[in-house]
């Protein structure tokens, strides 16, 4: 791991606590979990290669955290992340994704981190390259008219052919030109203004590499298996085309900026670091685990579902993937399983798969103090999100906290009537509430609106009283 590998579990709880109201004991057990790599990666190699993670099993209804708890683990430490649904997959033999997709995908998260990091180094760099190259847009020298057919061996060939050879080669990364000492004071002069900001909204028309568009195709889903990308390799042999683009300064900046980063980074070292980085650090949340189990309430397809299982299996007990960066080894890439297990339980699920899951969690459902935490406490909370959305129109929210807790109260009392979906029914019913003032904000002359307990029942009251309708609705 990079960044805060080292963080104790308290303090990755702490973290957590920021973003995810109550469930405790899932945040320790992550954390544990978490912290548990950070003691292998100090063991001599013979010792590392004996410790593997202990997995973890998240058993809870939708919308209490279990996602959210994994996401925000892997962003806490830079650590490469994939989600996948267990229903996405299907048995070996059957159309469909097969299971080391997953492990793929996880290699392609390193891969942009790592870049991403690689990036941010030469970024400098970069940028003084691609102010060179906007300056000499902007001023451009005196072009030298240049024959297609000079220094080509096969120039003679093409001319009685009628073909212009540089339809046929790439583009030269740098046309030749004159320049002149005035033209040179010119772009000196250019340089320093843009390194300024002082023509950030000035137009410029330069030259880009065009970005090579990959379309899906039925042959490459099953060379995938095999690590191979059909629409790459071929995109490869063909030479890459310039394309003229009218821009403003600031964003021909960025362009060129990429590029030349591009340039300054050795493609193979991002892709051996990503290889590591995804077999020491990497994390697979595998969703909707409990639906692959052959007595979920459904008993059509029960092969294929314990199919699936026997091919995760593998996965999780550490095999080798081909992928297109190089093979990489799942021994020990931590595995979290996550369900409702409404219509089946833990142990329906095969006892192999079982048994590479010995950390189980459950997590609690939602309390109506837990839904008024989630609507103001987190950083992201919701009830600041749609102040932050009104106040783009010149509109101050003031909440009252009787309205905020009357909320949280709707909240907890339709989720016990009806379907429990947990904090998303926040969602709906902040939506509802709130339909009328964003529909009119845009329009409307007013400084502040409150939001009260009155208008909370105003507004859902009537909805929440009449069961069938709230059914619908909220």
């Amino acid at each position: 791991m990079h960044i805060k590998d080292d963080m104790t579990p308290r303090e990755i709880v702490q973290e957590l606590d920021k973003y995810i109201i109550g469930q405790h004991d899932a945040k320790r057990s992550v954390a544990i979990a978490l912290r548990n790599r950070y003691r292998r990666l100090q063991l001599d190699d013979d010792m590392q290669r004996e410790i593997t993670p202990k997995n973890i099993l998240m058993i809870g209804a939708t919308g209490v955290g279990k996602t959210e708890i994994a996401r925000r683990l892997a962003s806490i430490v830079k650590a490469p992340f994939v989600k996948v649904e267990a229903t996405k997959f299907t048995e070996v033999g059957y159309i469909g994704r097969d299971v080391e997709s997953m492990v793929r995908d996880l290699v392609e998260a390193a891969v942009q981190l790592i870049r991403n990091q690689q990036y941010d180094r030469v970024r400098p760099q970069a940028e003084r390259h691609a102010i060179e190259r906007v300056a000499k847009a902007l001023a451009p020298g005196i072009k030298k008219e240049r024959n297609p057919y000079d220094n080509n061996p096969f120039g003679s060939m093409f001319k009685n052919m009628g073909i212009d050879p540089n339809q046929l080669a790439p583009e030269p990364e740098e046309e030749e030109e004159e320049v002149t000492p005035q033209i040179s004071s010119k772009r000196d002069e250019l340089k320093e203004q843009i390194r300024r900001g002082v023509l950030d909204n000035k137009e410029v028309t330069i030259k880009v590499t065009e970005k090579k568009k990959s379309a899906p195709s039925p042959m490459n889903a099953g060379l995938e298996q095999m690590g191979i990308d059909l629409s790459e390799t071929l995109g490869a042999l063909t030479p890459q085309k310039k394309v003229k683009r009218t821009v403003t300064v600031k964003e021909a900046i960025e362009i060129f900026t990429e590029e030349e980063a591009e340039k300054l980074v050795n493609q193979e070292d991002v892709h051996a670091e990503a290889i590591k980085l995804a077999q020491d650090s990497g994390i697979i949340f595998i969703d909707e685990i409990d639906k692959i189990t052959s007595k979920n309430g459904n008993n059509s397809g029960q092969v294929s579902r314990e199919g699936v299982q026997r091919d995760i299996l593998p996965i999780v007990e550490g095999s080798t993937v081909s992928t297109k960066y190089g093979t990489i080894n799942t021994d020990h890439i931590l595995f979290i399983g996550s369900g409702a297990f409404h219509m089946s339980k833990p142990s329906d699920l095969i006892p192999e798969l079982q048994g590479r899951f010995p950390i189980r969690v459950e997590l609690d459902d939602l309390t109506k103090d837990d839904f008024l935490k989630i609507l103001t406490e987190p950083h992201n909370a919701l009830v600041k999100q749609y102040k932050e959305l009104l106040r783009t129109e010149n509109i101050d929210v003031i909440f009252t906290f009787e309205a905020v807790e009357r909320i949280a109260e709707i909240a907890y009392e339709v989720n016990a009537e009806t379907d429990n979906i947990g904090a998303r029914r926040l969602h709906t019913i902040l939506e509802r509430l709130l339909e009328d003032l964003l529909f009119e904000a845009p329009d409307m002359q007013m400084g502040e609106v409150k939001i009260t307990r009155q208008y909370v029942d105003e507004k859902i009251g009537h909805i929440v009283a009449d069961k069938d309708l709230s059914r619908y609705i909220l």
